[in-house]
């Protein structure tokens, strides 16, 4: 039993923090203002802090005391144990002090008998605080899953036996009904081609940003977008059966099947909880036993002592604060930190999948090399090329009208425009037939450029029917890549690319940037595969990446990493999220989570030091030597010190070097 939404627990710490902070000033108010006990007498002021923290303990902390039962009932100690139990006593004794003070020994304070319901408010509206931010990053699966679905359309477009056109609800469509998809419309249903041609974006499930072309008898995914042509299509795989369907199951059962990480309190009191409670049971029996005149007395209120101080007050600080801080830190370095838990699986993770296209390249094709043939010069041949393109939205024209406006190219008007999807275009460019198309695989020139760009796309351009020359096409590596994967092998990862492109050029880029291994034209399922594997051999798996394609495998890993440059459903999937899309932000991300991580252990030292130090004390163990029993404003003083140094070793982070 998990803790509820974070839209439920708001409300219960606004609650909280309200009535806890006059429960503050009712309770150390005095050390401020020494005439505040003159206006308010300690009898009324205990009344008045009874009835403020009997909300903030019964009615705020209700989902932690849920399951804190359910810790005790499974004997599985955890942070809320310890809480509770803490909280719980402070609070009991305190109402107990409130209605039976004349009932209690003297020789305990000469302020009357001491209150400790400013403990119970105050560390219940802290740990709601730390569950708040925790539960934030739970919606991230809700949002990742309605963009997915979103993008099949709700209507399509059936073809009737005698050829009319109708548009019926994507449910109602059945296998075997033909429908036809329009330039600009994403396909409902998967099927096969069977009537005219088309350029599809397949991104979502190959993450690589160039449309493919399809014919009569290619198969079709429901979400991909049809980039050119108008064609008819035959459904095959509808409704829950779709490939995006299946994409969307794997985000919910990767989410789902992803085990809860192990808070370091939880660790922690997990062994302390059991030392505390036989602490306390020991002084209860010792005073009970030993002790002569109402020894059972002593003995109830150092056993309520043991287990007031030693539920730390910085306890619910010691893990948010840090994080909070953390996260600020982040963000100034580019980092935006979505799911805390990712922090603490980033730290010690030591295996990095990573996409290609958008991640260690650019994620859009760029000219990288032009060859032109005898009687043409490759200022020419780019300029004729640019001038027949200029009026095509595919992303390879885009990308040579680029080239030559970045090179103060003049360009001429084009006549009788026409695009072929998958042949290329065709433009009449002063007076001259010009045709800009995919190169064959025998293109003069062809292996020259091959051997200098082995990623590339080529290109060939025909002057009045005559090969004028080749443009070269390729997604250039981001030029802080190379660097950042160095640096990130340095401290300790090892580096597999995985990519929906072919295996030749993955195979070059991965020698290019020394990876340790590569995994080329796979799927989106097979990426989450991949994750699967490398988890199954007992590795912390890291996923960056920044396509449709790759939510499945980022829902999937220990940690996923999304660029900020990608897709909405790749972020919403991620725990973490580098906003400029640059993998020297990974690298500052692994020093953060480090960083991190090694705050909260020393925060957590702190929680518990102060007051396990005071655990003896309280018992009542220097009684039979010094007849010292523990003044309860040294409790008091132990959990306030443990809190000012978590808080101050948590705000170093703001200056941690990244």
């Amino acid at each position: 039993m998990g803790l509820p939404h974070e839209r439920y627990l708001r409300p219960k710490f606004y609650v909280a923090a309200a009535l806890t902070l006059p429960v503050l000033v009712l309770s150390m108010g005095e050390m401020i203002w020494p005439g505040l006990a003159q206006l308010i007498p300690t009898g009324v002021s205990g009344w008045l802090q009874l009835l403020l923290t009997t909300p903030v303990f019964f009615w705020s902390g209700a989902p932690f005391i849920r399951r804190w039962w359910k810790s005790l009932r499974e004997r599985d100690p955890n942070m809320f144990t310890l809480t509770v139990t803490g909280t719980g006593a402070a609070y009991f004794y305190s109402v107990a002090a409130v209605l039976f003070a004349e009932q209690f020994p003297h020789d305990y304070g000469h302020h009357g008998v001491a209150l400790y319901f400013e403990g119970t408010a105050f560390i219940t509206t802290i740990v709601l605080l730390g569950q708040i931010i925790e539960q934030r990053a739970h919606s991230r699966t809700d949002a990742a899953i309605r963009a997915l679905m979103n993008l099949a359309p709700k209507i399509a477009h059936r073809l009737d036996v005698d050829g009319t056109e109708h548009d019926v609800p994507v449910d109602g469509v059945q296998p075997g009904d033909l429908l036809r998809v329009r330039p600009g419309e994403n396909l409902p249903v998967d099927g096969v081609l069977t009537q005219g041609t088309a350029e599809l974006d397949e991104s979502m499930l190959t993450g690589e940003p160039l449309p493919v072309a399809k014919q009569t008898g290619d198969k079709v995914s429901a979400g991909t977008l049809n980039a050119t042509g108008s064609f008819v299509y035959r459904a095959e795989r509808v409704g829950s059966d779709t490939l995006l369907a299946q994409i969307v199951k794997l985000v919910e059962a990767a989410t789902e099947s992803e085990p809860p990480i192990a808070r370091l309190a939880d660790r922690v009191s997990a062994w302390f909880f059991p030392v505390v409670i036989a602490i306390a049971a020991t002084s209860f029996l010792a005073w009970t036993f030993l002790a002569a005149e109402r020894g059972w007395l002593y003995g109830l209120i150092n056993a309520v002592s043991v287990l007031i101080i030693a539920c730390p007050c910085a306890l619910g600080l010691a893990t948010p604060v840090s994080l909070v801080t953390g996260i600020g830190r982040g963000a100034q370095a580019g980092v935006l930190v979505k799911d805390a838990a990712a922090l603490e699986a980033l730290q010690d993770a030591r295996t990095l999948l990573i996409d290609k296209t958008g991640t260690l390249t650019a994620g859009r094709p760029e000219v990288v090399a032009v060859r032109a043939e005898a009687g043409f010069t490759d200022t020419e041949l780019l300029s004729l090329a640019a001038s027949a393109e200029a009026s095509s939205e595919h992303p390879l024209a885009r990308a040579i009208v680029n080239a030559a406006k970045s090179r103060g190219l003049t360009f001429a008007t084009a006549e009788d425009f026409r695009a072929e999807a998958g042949a290329g275009v065709t433009a009449t460019v002063a007076g001259r037939t010009v045709r800009v198309g995919r190169a064959d695989r025998d293109s003069a020139g062809r292996t020259a450029i091959n051997t200098l760009h082995p990623t590339a796309t080529l290109v060939t351009v025909t002057v009045a029917g005559r090969t004028a020359g080749i443009v070269a096409l390729a997604d250039r590596v981001k030029a802080t890549t190379p660097a950042a994967v160095k640096e990130l092998q340095r401290l300790g990862l090892k580096i597999y690319m995985v990519t929906g492109d072919r295996t030749a050029t993955a195979e070059a880029l991965a020698r290019e940037l020394g990876l340790d291994g590569f995994h080329a034209e796979v799927t989106p399922a097979r990426k989450q595969e991949l994750v699967r594997e490398h988890q199954a051999r007992g590795e912390k798996v890291v996923f960056a990446g920044d396509g449709l394609n790759d939510a499945p495998a980022l829902a999937a890993a220990d940690v996923g990493i999304a660029m900020g440059t990608g897709t909405d459903v790749a972020m919403h999937s991620a725990g973490l999220v580098l906003v400029k899309g640059d993998l020297q932000a990974l690298v500052r991300a692994v020093h953060l989570s480090r960083a991190v991580l090694r705050n909260i252990r020393q925060n957590l030292f702190w929680a518990f030091f102060y007051n396990a130090a005071g655990l003896p004390l309280a018992a009542g163990a220097l009684f039979p030597l010094f007849g010292w029993l523990m003044n309860p404003m040294f409790a008091g003083a132990a959990m306030s010190l443990s809190s000012i140094t978590v808080v101050s070793n948590a705000l170093r982070l703001r200056r941690a070097k990244l």
